[in-house]
């Protein structure tokens, strides 16, 4: 029976998408516009939106596996956007794949859903959801995985991965959006600069999703959620001054307090809340908070529940990356 990737003309869901197909799978994919290229790697494509349960129910019909990776990520815009999206759609798919008897679900959710703005050293999965949540994303994605993981059961075996800041290869946010802030005059360093940070290559977090759904298989990962990184944290600055010289630009030198990128994103959020804006502003609490504090992980449950290792180590990660901008 074959796989479902919902998103799978994604950044990560297409590296799924790939993986699958190269031991041999069935690939079956939801995605709200046609993709030629998948056509002909063999995936059977499914078009439309995660808020139709029309669709999500076709999409899932004689699946033996669900990877739902579709979301909608951002810093701005109104709530129904982020949660009609993330977590209704969620709902979607837990439906369907009640309705047709989808054995085991992958979600795709993130390391937001437990920031609250504050230092992360090291926390595994133990964690527990914030009170309150920086953005509409992270809080919708907490909802979304809340319901993943209540929804396991012995028909449908269920777990959340959250892998942290993903990047590589056909990377169309995170890094080209560091690239062009650092050429535009843009970027300020948020705080001291001495602030950790983990991130994780697509290439190892794709990887992980498969390993997962074979551990649902004997219910060694059901139920849970899972922190994915390389392994070992970063310094935030240094890792993203290391991104802009191989892009040829030079490190970031101007530099802002957390305390006043906190506050401009605050007034940030309430000028683009008025005026209705979708597009992400300069700068958000969320931001500011992501740029200036300490948040990695201790991804030993995934090492012990499913045999995850970073194989593609940040260097051979990032000579990879630099490659694929060759024209």
């Amino acid at each position: 029976m074959p796989s479902l990737v919902t998103g799978a003309a994604g950044f990560l869901g297409r590296y799924i998408v790939e993986q699958l197909l190269a031991r041999g799978e069935q690939v079956h994919g939801l995605v709200r516009r046609d993709v030629p290229d998948l056509r002909q790697l063999g995936v059977e494509l499914v078009l439309g939106d995660m808020r139709d349960a029309n669709i999500v129910s076709q999409s899932c019909r004689g699946i033996d596996v669900v990877y739902h990776v579709a979301a909608v990520a951002g810093l701005a815009g109104p709530w129904s956007h982020y949660y009609d999206i993330n977590t209704r759609g969620t709902q979607n798919i837990l439906a369907a794949c009640k309705q047709h008897n989808v054995g085991r679900l992958v979600f795709t959710s993130s390391p937001s859903v437990t920031f609250a703005g504050t230092d992360q050293n090291g926390i595994d999965e133990s964690t527990p959801y914030p009170a309150k949540w920086l953005g509409h994303y992270s809080h919708t994605k907490a909802l979304a995985e809340q319901l993943v993981l209540a929804a396991n059961s012995s028909n449908l075996k269920t777990c959340a991965l959250r892998p942290h800041l993903i990047w590589g290869p056909r990377d169309t946010h995170l890094i080209p959006r560091l690239i062009n802030r650092a050429r535009s005059g843009r970027l300020r360093q948020v705080g001291n600069g001495n602030n950790l940070i983990d991130v994780c290559y697509v290439e190892n977090a794709a990887e992980a999703h498969l390993q997962a759904a074979e551990a649902l298989l004997t219910g060694a990962s059901a139920g849970k959620a899972y922190f994915l990184s390389q392994g070992k944290p970063e310094n935030c600055w240094g890792w993203i001054n290391q991104i802009l010289a191989l892009a040829n630009l030079p490190p970031v030198t101007k530099k802002i307090s957390y305390r006043a990128a906190y506050s401009i994103g605050l007034a940030c959020e309430a000028t683009w809340k008025l005026l209705g804006r979708r597009d992400d502003p300069p700068m958000t609490r969320f931001l500011a908070s992501q740029l200036a504090t300490n948040h990695y992980f201790d991804i030993t449950r995934a090492r012990t529940d499913f045999g995850y290792s970073p194989r593609i180590s940040t260097e051979e990660g990032l000579r990879r990356m630099v490659t694929s901008w060759s024209p």
